[in-house]
């Protein structure tokens, strides 16, 4: 299974109360060469020499670091590509085995890391999609349903963040919300059933309504064949 697919029950295990962080605290980005913009295929051309240094494997999974310290290798990842996606959910899990909101080797908190991260790339659904979970696990529901508010807003006709925030609605009991959702997510195609079982669970779910049939579309009349001559019979002789 892919890491960030995980994100929401991964997340939501988070109990080390996550706080918004300070801009001013939160150090500058200097965009750095290999580095930028995780999501960026030309950015991206320089990320396997960081991740073969200092994202391995071990450094994803918490085993251990690759160049110092798991911290010390998921801060260097994320000072080159700060929404690098699973270095920040790799961070945010360190941060719960150490029940701590910076963890060892890191500059900053976990939640510096993706003040960063939006700073520097506002536009990435995936990325506050991600924080809007890691915020919702610190008990910030309002901050953590802006973020995925304003990635709906950003990349409406996406499957994932039309299911995340369902799943807020319905976190909140705004079934009503949540439902929309849902429906727009299945309707894109997204495949876990959790936000549906839910919503079947509170009584609230409802299939969609289904698309009107087109009309049809009215076809020439042929025209009709003109009756072909009858040859008279010839006068018997």
């Amino acid at each position: 299974m892919n890491p960030a697919s995980s994100l929401p029950a991964l997340l939501a295990l988070l109990v080390c109360g996550a706080a918004t962080a300070n801009p001013a605290d939160c150090g500058v980005y200097v965009r750095t060469n290999p580095g930028g913009d995780y999501t960026n295929p030309e950015d991206r051309q320089g990320l396997g020499v960081v991740e073969q240094y200092h994202f391995t494997k071990n450094v994803e999974n918490l085993v251990r670091g690759a160049s110092g310290s798991v911290g010390d290798d998921l801060h260097y990842t994320l000072s080159h590509f700060p929404n690098h996606h699973r270095a920040l959910l790799a961070m945010a899990r360190l941060a719960l085995r150490q029940k701590t909101s910076r963890p060892s080797g890191a500059a900053y908190t976990v939640d510096c890391y993706f003040e960063r991260a939006l700073r520097f790339a506002p536009a990435d659904t995936t990325l506050r999609s991600i924080y809007g979970s890691y915020l919702l696990a610190g008990g910030q529901s309002e901050a953590a349903l802006a973020q995925l508010r304003e990635a709906v807003r950003r990349d409406p006709n996406n499957a994932t963040v039309n299911y995340n925030l369902g799943l807020m609605y319905a976190k909140k009991k705004d079934y009503t919300q949540a439902l929309a959702y849902a429906q727009k997510a299945y309707a894109l195609g997204f495949g876990l059933p959790g936000l549906k079982n839910k919503l079947i669970a509170a009584g609230r779910w409802q299939e969609p309504p289904a698309p009107e049939s087109p009309a049809p579309v009215p076809t020439a009349v042929p025209p009709v064949p003109e009756t072909p001559p009858v040859q008279e019979a010839a006068p018997a002789g």
